[in-house]
């Protein structure tokens, strides 16, 4: 029995592991919400929730602007052992710490979604505190929505704004089109 014995092993050897928990943090940092098979969500969070800690460290104290900046330093390099991506540690100390800097902790949320179709396995979203759905960001997603996909799409497009500039009659018409047009004549 593992009585007294932290963390679940997932089916994995530990350098697996490790290497789960540390991609799976920074697409959790990168999108701030990500979906994942619940133990995988359990294990994950105190994991983030101790790299979100060393960030906010970064943030707080007294001192000299030196003494900041040597402590945000320490703090990154910290947390660059777990967050291999130089883009998330700085989306992590600029935007995502200091969101958090007056709140104690829990900083995740873990969100049972159901279980998946393929193996039944129960499903859960895990997300920052304060990356809620907000009903407004999606306006500019419907205005892309209405730019034409694929290269048929682009195509039609890009006729359609030649006929609308002016262009002469069979200027739109690829080569083959014009020659034909012209044997026929």
């Amino acid at each position: 029995m593992r009585h007294a014995v932290a963390h679940r092993k997932l089916g994995r050897v530990t350098e697996h592991r490790i290497a789960l928990l540390r991609n799976q943090a920074q697409a959790l940092l990168r999108h701030e919400r990500i979906e994942t098979t619940v133990p995988k969500a359990k294990e994950l969070r105190p994991y983030v929730e101790r790299i979100i800690s060393i960030a906010k460290r970064s943030l707080v104290g007294q001192g000299t602007d030196e003494e900041k900046r040597i402590r945000r330093m320490t703090a990154e390099r910290l947390v660059a052992r777990d967050v291999a991506d130089k883009k998330i540690v700085t989306k992590l100390f600029d935007s995502i710490a200091p969101r958090f800097a007056e709140r104690p902790g829990g900083y995740t949320r873990l969100l049972k979604l159901g279980h998946r179709r393929g193996d039944a396995a129960e499903v859960a979203q895990i997300e920052l505190v304060g990356s809620e759905y907000d009903p407004n960001a999606d306006a500019p997603k419907a205005e892309a929505a209405e730019e034409p996909k694929g290269i048929r799409g682009r195509a039609r497009a890009a006729v359609k704004k030649l006929q609308e500039e002016g262009a002469t009659e069979g200027e739109d018409k690829p080569k083959r089109a014009r020659k034909s047009a012209k044997k026929a004549e």
